[in-house]
């Protein structure tokens, strides 16, 4: 086993300890009580708003991979959160993220989505600016009689590198606190080893509904053996679940359907290695450490963002480790693993929350959607959303119906 595979076969035999007893039990992981939401939390524009401006702009997102930027003038492009920036590794080795304008007369600087580059030069004028945002050239500088000094550096937003993820707060000029935003969660985001991942293969997957509707289908395993019968419902426990936080973040682990067999086989007939442990990275992340087979590892980042109230994008970005990244054999093997991951998003889960979100438009104003206790991972879900976006946090009750204010 590779070194760098060490750390997570540790965390997944302790997953599967976990999973095993539960199946020896019939038991599961379960929240206190159930949770009322209110529709309008997936339909309200003026919410999905605050949400855009306290979340995916006001707070740190994972822009990549640590090494999409592999060397020191790597660039890429994130505009995912309605605001243009750029991000680039500087000649120092330092992550730093720009608003993609030039500070003359506001053009776009950088067009490629990524690439590699010392200088980036306006098409417009010509100004040129290096890697750490600084004015390199101004042609014809002097009829600006000395005027531009405050325009000779581009408009920082604040970036930063951990645990092989590059993160970017789309507000410019403000101020960015990673280690305090990830909190206790880094500590498991460091097992993951992701900085020794290389991207084989990617694909955007499109729905027309509310973006926490969608990421609901990715927390829960109730429905897995209702719309996914012909599909995953084989291959998975559908009443068996782990669920792990670490302030807003997560983790979500569902058993394969050996878990049966591994109640009566020992520790070392299980194929731990195989277990799938997706983590979320608050708000919009989720990272799946999985495997193609026992000795084959992947990780699939999946990074949603809205597109209006009721549209988003999600995208998939396969990683392998590097030593066998790029082997025809692994990017066969993994580029045919993500179309089955998108078609089974697209044609089944993205199929029925765009449906069903529809239903929610012709509600009443105060209906509401019930969360169960097996559904935890959306309870905590939506109180973490509601909280960052300033709304009131649904309870969780046992008994009883309490509803949030909307």
């Amino acid at each position: 086993m590779a070194a760098h595979a060490q750390q997570m076969h540790q965390v997944r035999l302790d997953l599967c300890r976990r999973l095993v007893e539960h199946a020896r039990n019939h038991t599961t992981d379960v929240a206190a009580g159930v949770m009322f939401n209110r529709v309008s939390a997936y339909t309200d524009p003026q919410r999905y708003e605050a949400e855009m401006q306290k979340m995916f702009r006001g707070m740190p997102v994972v822009a990549c991979l640590s090494t999409d930027l592999p060397a020191p003038g790597s660039f890429r492009l994130f505009e995912d959160v309605g605001v243009p920036i750029v991000v680039v590794r500087g000649l120092d080795n330092q992550v730093r993220a720009f608003l993609n304008i030039c500070r003359h007369r506001g053009a776009r600087l950088v067009r490629e989505t990524e690439g590699s580059r010392k200088r980036f030069s306006c098409r417009f004028h010509g100004w040129t600016y290096d890697t750490q945002g600084r004015v390199g050239g101004v042609a014809q500088e002097e009829h600006f009689c000395g005027a531009i000094d405050g325009f000779k550096h581009l408009i920082p937003c604040p970036a930063a590198e951990r645990h092989g993820l590059v993160f970017v707060q789309a507000t410019p000029n403000s101020t960015m606190d990673i280690d305090a935003h990830l909190g206790t969660f880094g500590a498991e985001l460091a097992k993951l080893d992701l900085n020794v991942h290389k991207r084989v293969c990617a694909q955007d997957i499109h729905a027309t509904c509310n973006w926490k509707y969608a990421f609901d289908t990715y927390f829960e395993n109730y429905h897995f053996s209702f719309l996914h019968r012909n599909s995953i419902a084989p291959l998975f426990v559908n009443d068996i679940m782990l669920y792990d936080t670490w302030g807003p973040h997560h983790r979500v682990v569902f058993p394969p359907k050996d878990i049966i067999e591994w109640t009566r086989q020992p520790e070392s007939e299980w194929l731990v290695d195989t277990l799938g442990t997706p983590y979320f990275i608050f708000p919009n992340t989720v990272i799946y450490c999985g495997a193609l087979t026992p000795d084959k590892l992947f990780v699939n980042m999946m990074r949603m963002f809205p597109r209006g109230v009721g549209n988003l994008i999600t995208h998939v970005e396969t990683y392998g480790p590097v030593e066998v990244a790029d082997t025809p054999e692994y990017q066969a093997e993994a580029a045919s693993s993500l179309e089955g991951i998108v078609r089974l998003v697209q044609d089944e889960d993205y199929d029925v929350t765009s449906e069903s979100w529809k239903n929610f438009l012709s509600m009443p104003p105060d209906a509401e959607v019930v969360y169960g206790r097996q559904e935890l991972a959306l309870q905590h879900s939506h109180q973490c959303f509601a909280r960052a976006a300033g709304y009131a946090i649904p309870e969780i009750v046992a008994g009883q119906k309490t509803t949030a204010a909307a």
